[in-house]
C-alpha cells in the first residue's frame, strides 16, 4: 500500500506530501483546484510520459515519490527478476529535469520505464470514468472470472503444461526447417564429405609436403654443400676432425704439468665427440638427398589437392579442413537421424498437447460451473449501484488451447429491461462502465491482494441513497484494499477514515495547488459545505454530522 507521497514542482503543485490511511482516503475540493493534478503526477509512478511543461518552475526539476509497503504483493519474483534489491518498505521515485529529461529509481536503483511500469502497476490501479478500461476486453474479464472462480491455482498448473507444450511446438517446428534446408543442402554437403574422406587428410601432411619439396627443389644444391661441409670436417688429410684429434693427443701429454691443461683436453675430446657425430647425421643426410622426379610430382599434386580444398571451404590451414570435414559428417549424420529425432519431436508434442487439453478441459468446467453465481452477484451489485435493471450475461466461446486455456469469455451487459445483453464496450455509457469496473474491483477485494485503487470521481452520475450505498461499498472494499477516491459528494466523502482537501493558494505572485489533511471538526465543515456551499446553515452542519454519524 502507499504509505506516503511526496510532488514537488508538478504542474500547479509546488510541493505536497500526503501519508494516506491504510483503509478508505477521501480527497475533495472545488473543481480546478488540483485533484486531477495529483493523478497525473501519481500517474508517472506507472511509467507515464512526461515533459518539461509539467514543471511549475522551468529552472527546478520535477520530482515525484512514492513509499510502499510490498508486504502483500508477491512481488520478491519480480524485483530478483529485475535484479533489484527487495525491500518491504520500498521507494519509487521519478525525477523530471529542466531540459525535460526524465529519470526513474526504485529503491535508489535507476530503471527504465517499463521496469517502472511493470512494478507501478502492481502497486497502484488509477481508475476515472475518462480512462479506457481494461473490463472490456476478453483476457480482463478471464482474470476476473479466475479470480471469482478460484480458479487461479489450476490457471498456473494449466500454463506450465501448456509453456511445456508450445517449447515442444516450437522445437518440432525449428526440427523441420532444419530437415527442410537440410534436404536442399543433402546432396551437396554429401559431395563435399565424400571429397574431403577420400582426401585422407593428416594433421601434419601439410607441413611434412612443404618441407619434402623444398628438399627436392633444391637436392643438387643441397648435396654439394653437404659435401663440401664433410671434406672440411673429415674426408681430407687436414680435417677439422684430424685436427681435433692430433690436438687431443698433444694436451693429453700436457696433461701431467697441470690440471688446467688435463680440463682443457676433457673439453676438447667432448667437442670431438661432438663433431664426429655431426659428421655421421650429415653423411647420412647426403646419402638420403637424392632428387626423385616421381616423388617430387606425387607431393606437389598433394599439396595442390590441399590447397584446392583450403581455397573451397576459405581455411588457412590443414587442421581447418579437418574440423570442416567433422563438421560435415555430423551435419550428415544428423540428416540421416532426422526421420527419428522428427518422430520423437512429434511424439514429445502431441504427447503435451494431449496433457495441456486435459488440463484445459478442467479449467473450462471450473471456470464455467461459477457463471450463474457470478452473473447474480454482478446483477446485485449493479442495482446497489443505481443500475436496477442491469442484466448481465456471461458467455463462453472454445477456442484452440492458448496460454489462458481455451476459453474466450464475453460479458455482455443491458442497464435497460427488455434490452438483449450485448458487449460491455457496445452498451455500456461512461458512467456505466465506471459502476461496471467499480463492481468488479469490489467483486475481486474478496479474492485476491489488489494493489491501491484511486478512483477518480467514479460517483459522477449518482446521488442519494445510490450515493450512500457506493460510500458503504468502499468502506466495505477498504476494510481489506487500501482506497483512495476523489469525490464530489458529501455522502461519499462522509465515510473516509482521513480526508484531505484539496485547495488553490493565490496569496502570492503565483497561483499553486496545495493539500491538508483535515481534522474532525475541519471534516463536517467541509462536508457541509458540500451540501450547502460556501456559507451551510446549522441544517447542512447538522446533515453533515448525520452523515459521518451513519452506522450502516
Amino acid at each position: 500500500m502507499l504509505k506516503h507521497l511526496v510532488i514537488k514542482n508538478y504542474a500547479l503543485i509546488k510541493a505536497l506530501e500526503i501519508s494516506p490511511s491504510a483503509n478508505l482516503n477521501m480527497i475533495t475540493g472545488e473543481t480546478g483546484a488540483g485533484k486531477s493534478i495529483m493523478l497525473g503526477a501519481v500517474g508517472l509512478l506507472l511509467g507515464n510520459r512526461a515533459d518539461t511543461r509539467a514543471l511549475l518552475n522551468e529552472n527546478e526539476k520535477c520530482v515525484v515519490e512514492g513509499h510502499f509497503d510490498l508486504g502483500e504483493y508477491d512481488l520478491e519474483p519480480v524485483f530478483e527478476q529485475e535484479d533489484l534489491d527487495y525491500e518491504r518498505l520500498s521507494i519509487i521515485r521519478r525525477e523530471i529535469s529542466t531540459s525535460g529529461k526524465s529519470r526513474a529509481f526504485i529503491n535508489d536503483t535507476p530503471v527504465t520505464l517499463d521496469v517502472m511500469k511493470k512494478i507501478g502497476l502492481r502497486l497502484m490501479d488509477i481508475h476515472s470514468q475518462h480512462e479506457t478500461l481494461h473490463l472490456g476486453k476478453s483476457s480482463y474479464q478471464l482474470d476476473f472470472i479466475d479470480a471469482w472462480a478460484e480458479t487461479i491455482d489450476l490457471k498456473k498448473d494449466y500454463q506450465s503444461s501448456y509453456q511445456s507444450y508450445e517449447a515442444a511446438r516450437k522445437k518440432l517446428e525449428k526440427l523441420r526447417q532444419e530437415a527442410d534446408e537440410m534436404n536442399k543442402e543433402a546432396d551437396y554437403e554429401s559431395f563435399l564429405l565424400e571429397e574431403l574422406v577420400n582426401a585422407k587428410l593428416e594433421p601434419h601432411e601439410q607441413e611434412e609436403l612443404e618441407g619434402m619439396v623444398q628438399l627436392m627443389e633444391h637436392a643438387e644444391e643441397i648435396k654439394t654443400k653437404l659435401n663440401a661441409t664433410l671434406e672440411i670436417l673429415s674426408n681430407s688429410d687436414f680435417s677439422s676432425l684430424n685436427g681435433l684429434q692430433e690436438s687431443n693427443s698433444l694436451l693429453s701429454q700436457l696433461s701431467r704439468f697441470s690440471k688446467s691443461f688435463e680440463e682443457l683436453g676433457q673439453r676438447l675430446n667432448s667437442a670431438t665427440i661432438e663433431i664426429t657425430d655431426i659428421v655421421a647425421e650429415l653423411e647420412k643426410a647426403e646419402e638420403e638427398v637424392e632428387f626423385d622426379p616421381e616423388q617430387a610430382r606425387q607431393a606437389q599434386e598433394r599439396l595442390s589437392l590441399i590447397f584446392h580444398l583450403q581455397q573451397k571451404h576459405n581455411v588457412q590451414d590443414i587442421t581447418a579442413l579437418i574440423r570442416m570435414q567433422d563438421e560435415l559428417q555430423q551435419k550428415v549424420n544428423r540428416f540421416g537421424n532426422m526421420d527419428e529425432e522428427l518422430q520423437n519431436a512429434e511424439q514429445e508434442m502431441e504427447q503435451l498437447f494431449a496433457e495441456t487439453q486435459q488440463k484445459a478441459t478442467v479449467l473450462s468446467k471450473r471456470r464455467l460451473a461459477c457463471f450463474g453465481s457470478l452473473e447474480g452477484e454482478f446483477v446485485k451489485l449493479l442495482q446497489k449501484v443505481g443500475i436496477p435493471e442491469a442484466t448481465v450475461k456471461i458467455e463462453n466461446t472454445t477456442v484452440d488451447p492458448g496460454p489462458d486455456g481455451m476459453d474466450r469469455i464475453s460479458i455482455l451487459f443491458s442497464a435497460n429491461k427488455g434490452i438483449r445483453p450485448q458487449e460491455l464496450a457496445k452498451v455500456a455509457s461512461g458512467g456505466e462502465f465506471s459502476r461496471l469496473m467499480f463492481c468488479v474491483k469490489y467483486i475481486l477485494a474478496d479474492k485476491v491482494s489488489l494493489p491501491t485503487i484511486i478512483f477518480d470521481e467514479i460517483d459522477a452520475g449518482i446521488s442519494g441513497e445510490i450515493a450512500l450505498k457506493l460510500g458503504d461499498m468502499m468502506k466495505n472494499m477498504a476494510g481489506k484494499h487500501q482506497l483512495i477516491t476523489i469525490s464530489h459528494l458529501p455522502q461519499i466523502a462522509a465515510r473516509g477514515d482521513q480526508h484531505y482537501f484539496v485547495y488553490k493558494d493565490s496569496s502570492d505572485n503565483r497561483s499553486v495547488s496545495k493539500i491538508k489533511a483535515l481534522s474532525a471538526d475541519e471534516r463536517i465543515e467541509e462536508i457541509a459545505k458540500m451540501i450547502g456551499g460556501d456559507q451551510p446553515s446549522v441544517v447542512a452542519f447538522d446533515n453533515a454530522r448525520e452523515l459521518m454519524g451513519i452506522n450502516r
